[in-house]
């Protein structure tokens, strides 16, 4: 079993060896115990530097890297969007990162509307990159976070059956979901309209359906995805409600999955578009605890890049 990650960087899950999949799982879920500390904080990364670039909106993934980072006690610089600092003055985003990386950060995690942009910082930069999402390309951090939480509720990922439905064409969730769930020998099925799924999905790993009903058919897991109007340029289905009486999940459509299926979603959620609020809240759904798993995920992924070691809890301050 390897100790540590192969790369400065996390870009993405494609570039991810299964046994650096599975280390960072095990690593956050070593690392879990700390939020149920009465103090929060080990001094494993106490010294070391982390800027957060946001510059795309965001809530859980930017709150829980900030907050991996303050447990783990490293110190942190935090943009979010380009108002008020000189990328609103003109100033190109890699001179910007060329000028925070004067300042020694061992890490940058950035977040950013355009795919590729951590690629290209990761080329220029000496600091390691972590990618927070960019475009509709990957979202790697959200992907383990999701792996860690299936594994937690079923002990496994290899061989189940799990069901990805939504707007797949423009969601980096989904994208870094199948790369991740195929590697690891789990059976993916995407779903939604014809005009959100992208051509050749199944060239990543995953079966394409635009059968919801028949989709969810003896599933361990159905992960619920938002449609992304943001990143769209043409109205891809007549209206809401049209779009949820055939791709909303609903109690009757859940009642089609396993006994002991699990619903998911990344957030943010529309509630009466893509689920209905009676299932986003029933027991079956783990949605918060995605959510707290977010953390963990983070905090393994801040160490493992910045440690360059196993965590071994007495150790590092646990």
């Amino acid at each position: 079993m390897i100790s540590a990650l192969r790369s400065k960087d996390l870009l993405g899950i494609d570039p991810l060896e299964p046994d650096e999949i599975t280390l960072l799982l095990d690593t956050a879920e070593s690392m879990r115990p700390i939020a149920e500390r009465p103090i929060k904080k080990v001094p494993a990364l106490r010294g070391r530097m982390v800027v957060n670039l946001f510059l795309e909106a965001s809530t859980r993934t930017r709150f829980s890297f900030e907050t991996a980072e303050k447990w783990l006690s490293a110190d942190s610089l935090n943009f979010s969007g380009s108002r008020g600092t000189s990328v609103e003055k003109g100033e190109t985003l890699l001179d910007t990162a060329r000028n925070l990386q004067a300042m020694s950060p061992d890490l940058i995690v950035v977040r950013h509307s355009s795919p590729g942009v951590p690629h290209m910082l990761a080329r220029h930069l000496k600091a390691g990159v972590i990618n927070a999402g960019d475009g509709a390309h990957e979202h790697p951090t959200q992907a383990l976070l999701d792996a860690l939480t299936i594994r937690q509720h079923f002990g496994k990922l290899k061989g189940l059956r799990i069901v990805i439905a939504g707007d797949i064409a423009h969601s980096r969730v989904a994208r870094s979901n199948v790369f991740l769930l195929a590697k690891v020998g789990a059976d993916v099925v995407v779903c939604g309209p014809p005009t959100l799924l992208p051509p050749r999905v199944e060239e990543l790993g995953a079966v394409a359906t635009t059968d919801f009903d028949r989709a969810v058919e003896g599933a361990q897991v159905v992960m619920m995805l938002r449609v992304q109007l943001e990143r769209q340029r043409r109205s891809i289905f007549p209206s809401t409600r049209e779009y949820f009486a055939r791709y909303g999940l609903t109690s009757e459509r859940m009642s089609r999955a396993s006994a002991d299926a699990i619903v998911m979603h990344p957030g943010p959620m529309n509630r009466g578009v893509e689920i209905a609020s009676e299932v986003a809240d029933s027991p079956r759904s783990v949605i918060l605890d995605q959510v707290a798993n977010g953390v963990a995920v983070r905090m393994a992924v801040l160490y493992l890049l910045l440690a360059g070691r196993p965590w071994e809890g007495e150790r590092d301050g646990m």
